[in-house]
């Protein structure tokens, strides 16, 4: 009963925010949904029991490469050591967290925690894919587990500045500096490795992938977790293109293109380039794709933002499925179709995985109750820790498709409204 009363309080409390916040709604651009999809998130990870709790450790020689957050502060992660047969075996998880696109929202940035360390929490709770528990985590619960922190606002991608509003923009920078200091620390030994993300830090795992890759010798087992950053260049509820517009701030802003696989640049432009739809065909490492069928984050802010929807008729849709119209469901059901055609190349290949499930969801591996719980969501009965870990280990290949909605009852569909 205390749980469900802290997760309705810490939702309450953000829903408040977020209806609000529509008011100057390009200031709080995608800032103000996360912070919903955040609270019901972190309420979740708090919840479960006693999490293990993992400090910050700030990157000391990054400045000197000028590899800094959006203000200027050093970058940072959280790590706790494995043993026994995992310590040997390395897992990186990019933090996600939306993106800032233009000036305003890059300055309102810099002053959370996603722009500044000086913002960040000092220890964080490691559940989900990251917990330290064989029962929660079966796989990887004692690997060498990292949390790197997202203070860019591009996917760790961009690199560039403006100096008149003191913004750094240096997300590969970042990413370098990251990857170098825990190479130092023992990651250079690893025999088996996978970098891992959610949202945001799933978009900037799949630009990644090779680039992690490469950093270790050809005997070391290496592979790629992208949860919930399958984000499609979908059209919205208007007839617009808002990720697109959003996308097209980012890299423009933050100078990304000179860091986006050259193998898409060559051929496409560089916003569609900041696309997974055209990047995943041609990543060589051995890659996992998660994502919900109806990603809650995308329905909210890339196909009805109250900015398409100015007469409101996606409101309620937006917060709670239960309440769309059959017209509504239908429009939903091929934003579902486009996302399968997206990956029908992609899943040819034997050696990528896949788990596209149902759900009204957002991020499914660092929560437990999704990662691995009694009542998690499966597929085939399948969980999703169970697939991923058969398919990172070779026991079995997985290419999970669910069924359509309504028809999976496992679902921890998000409902915020």
């Amino acid at each position: 009963m205390a749980r469900v009363l802290w997760v309705g309080i810490a939702i309450g409390l953000v829903l408040s925010n977020w209806v609000d916040g529509f008011v100057g709604y390009e200031h709080h651009f995608n800032e103000t949904e996360l912070s919903l999809l955040e609270a019901h998130e972190a309420s979740l990870s708090y919840a479960g029991g006693n999490p293990l709790l993992v400090g910050l450790t700030l990157i000391q020689n990054a400045a000197a490469k000028g590899a800094v957050c959006l203000d200027g502060t050093l970058p940072g992660y959280h790590l706790h050591r494995g043993y026994g047969s995992g310590s040997n075996s390395w897992l990186i998880n990019l933090e996600g967290g939306g993106w800032c696109n233009n000036i305003r929202t890059c300055v309102y940035r810099k002053k959370t925690r996603r722009g500044s360390s000086d913002f960040m929490e000092k220890e964080i709770p490691f559940t989900g894919i990251l917990s330290n528990k064989a029962e929660e985590n079966p796989d990887f619960f004692n690997w060498n587990r990292v949390k790197l922190r997202y203070c860019d606002g591009a996917s760790f991608a961009g690199d560039g500045e403006d100096e008149t509003a003191e913004l750094q923009f240096r997300g590969q920078r970042i990413w370098a500096a990251a990857m170098g200091d825990l190479m130092s620390k023992g990651m250079r030994l690893a025999d088996q490795a996978l970098l891992s993300g959610c949202s945001a830090g799933g978009l900037a795992t799949i630009i990644h992938c090779d680039e992690f890759r490469d950093l270790f010798p050809r005997t070391t087992k290496v592979k790629c977790l992208s949860d919930a950053g399958l984000f499609l260049d979908a059209i919205d509820v208007s007839g617009g293109h808002t990720l697109r517009n959003l996308y097209s701030g980012v890299v423009g802003l933050q100078g990304a293109q000179k860091n986006l696989p050259q193998i898409c640049t060559n051929h496409l432009d560089p916003i569609s380039c900041f696309f997974p739809q055209n990047l995943i065909a041609s990543v060589r490492t051995p890659l996992f794709i998660l994502n919900a069928a109806y990603d809650s984050w995308q329905i909210q802010s890339s196909l009805a933002p109250p900015s398409a929807d100015p007469h409101g008729y996606w409101h309620d849709c937006r917060l709670n499925h239960a309440k769309c119209t059959g017209p509504q469901i239908q429009f939903l059901q091929g934003f579902r179709n486009h996302m399968l055609n997206v990956i029908k190349g992609f899943s040819r290949s034997n050696q990528n995985g896949l788990f596209i499930n149902s759900c009204f969801s957002h991020c499914q591996t660092e929560r437990q109750d999704t990662w691995f719980a009694d009542n998690s969501p499966v597929i085939r009965n399948k969980a999703i820790a169970l697939a991923v870990g058969d398919w990172y280990f070779d026991r079995a290949g997985v290419k999970a498709i669910d069924c359509p909605y309504p028809c999976d009852n496992t679902c921890h569909h998000l409902v915020f409204g």
